[in-house]
């Protein structure tokens, strides 16, 4: 059994190596929260809008969308509040066959501002957040799990819109 500081520290060692440089991205979470990896190395990015994972989980509850989150997906995601997007990390090669309508899937040609580790909350020195933290290194969300959670929000919004529901 691993306490959750060591879980924090080893997803925060393997998240590094996806860093052009490690000491500076340490630099980073500690003075802004938040640093730049490179993605498509050791992870893909589901990028969704916020609007989509609200209308999956029926709420935009802070709380609620992450139980919601973490259960349908079991795998980390990132919060960028001032974007109002999520981000569910999946396998680095997702993004050569992601092709699900309504999102984006950064790979190799793209950069994600990543949250410390300890971020599992909003902060006002910085908009991204760990909704769903990184259970260790390489725990990430299976990219089936992120298609049907989409599925289900543009199915949801597709409702309210015929309902007349902004």
């Amino acid at each position: 059994m691993h306490l959750r500081w060591e879980r924090e520290l080893a997803a925060a060692t393997w998240l590094f190596l996806a860093a052009r440089d490690a000491k500076a991205a340490r630099h980073e979470w500690a003075t802004y929260g938040v640093a730049l990896l490179h993605c498509g190395i050791l992870f893909s990015a589901v990028r969704m809008s916020a609007g989509l994972v609200h209308a999956a989980v029926g709420t935009d509850d802070r709380e609620e969308v992450a139980n919601f989150l973490d259960v349908a997906l079991g795998g980390p995601v990132i919060h960028d509040t001032g974007g109002r997007q999520f981000y569910a990390l999946t396998p680095a090669s997702t993004f050569r066959y992601w092709r699900t309508v309504g999102t984006e899937c950064l790979g190799t040609d793209a950069f994600l501002g990543v949250p410390a580790t300890d971020l599992t909350q909003p902060v006002p020195r910085c908009s991204a957040y760990w909704a769903v933290p990184m259970d260790g290194p390489a725990s990430l969300c299976l990219p089936g799990s992120v298609a049907r959670l989409v599925g289900i929000g543009r199915d949801a919004l597709d409702r309210m819109e015929d309902d007349g529901r902004p």
